[in-house]
């Protein structure tokens, strides 16, 4: 996540600019959803979303249906379930 606005002419709409390895996209978030997930969206360092996708050329936006903290991840990085294991070469 690189950046979260709520520009005053937006009337309760968030933006958040989105980006991994394959670009940048766009997630909306209306005020329902913001006042439902107000922590996510403000605390949040990772999230999961679910919504509907839009692209225009090159630009995507994401109407967002849903999100999901996801902070707690990145220090389980590397951590393996019993029985799991790397692949055999």
């Amino acid at each position: 996540m690189l950046l979260r606005q709520q520009p005053a002419w937006a009337t309760g709409v968030i933006f958040i600019t989105l980006e991994d390895e394959t670009g940048i996209a766009y997630l909306i978030v209306w005020s329902s959803l913001f006042e439902r997930q107000r922590r996510v969206v403000a605390a949040a360092s990772m999230m999961a979303r679910s919504g509907r996708v839009q692209r225009e050329g090159d630009v995507i936006h994401i109407l967002a249906e849903n999100l999901e903290d996801l902070s707690g991840l990145p220090g389980t990085i590397g951590d393996r379930e019993e029985g799991l294991s790397a692949p055999h070469e």
